[in-house]
């Protein structure tokens, strides 16, 4: 294990330019850094890329570290954090003036469009409803749930052509009721 004035010895070595000393610091820290930024990131690609930048501002930046009581690992800590979190703020893309922004309409359906859905739904299941309860089932559950002809055919215990002929016989007669 590391101690702290080992850590502050790697980095005074890294701000001299000691390559060992940085490879010595990586070895000791990365873990620790990796997890924090992986933590805010949330992205294994991204947390790897941050901690690269990481050391990249360590080895630029080990002369302005200085010990005033603090951990070393605070230093690179902060340093680790601020890079995930400017990468975050990155991902989440610039903002547009409304002006530039040509279509600000709302996709979901409009009043109107849902109660003629609510109204088709209704008429749907009226006509379901008609057909014999196993039909209307098993129409449900392979047009709505996406039951297999198969799974359906042993779940009714019967033969798969006759399961597929019930479930044509009953869509044409849903078609028929639709139409009226």
């Amino acid at each position: 294990m590391t101690s702290r004035d080992d850590i502050e010895e790697m980095i005074l070595r890294v701000s001299l330019g000691d390559r060992a000393a940085f490879t010595s610091l990586y070895d000791a820290t990365s873990a620790k850094l990796f997890g924090v930024c992986l933590r805010i990131l949330k992205n294994t690609a991204e947390a790897e890329d941050t901690l690269q930048d990481v050391f990249v501002r360590v080895w630029q930046k080990a002369g302005l570290y200085s010990a005033n009581g603090y951990s070393p690992m605070t230093w690179l800590i902060t340093l680790a954090r601020n890079a995930a979190i400017d990468r975050l703020r990155a991902r989440k893309g610039a903002t547009v003036h409304i002006e530039e922004v040509h279509d600000l309409s709302d996709a979901s359906p409009t009043p109107e469009a849902e109660a003629i859905a609510s109204s088709e739904s209704g008429r749907l299941n009226g006509c379901l409803d008609e057909l014999a309860p196993d039909h209307s089932e098993a129409v449900r559950r392979a047009y709505l749930d996406g039951d297999s002809y198969k799974d359906l055919a042993a779940r009714f215990s019967v033969p798969l052509n006759t399961m597929r002929t019930r479930l044509r016989r009953s869509l044409l007669k849903l078609r028929d009721c639709l139409s009226r």
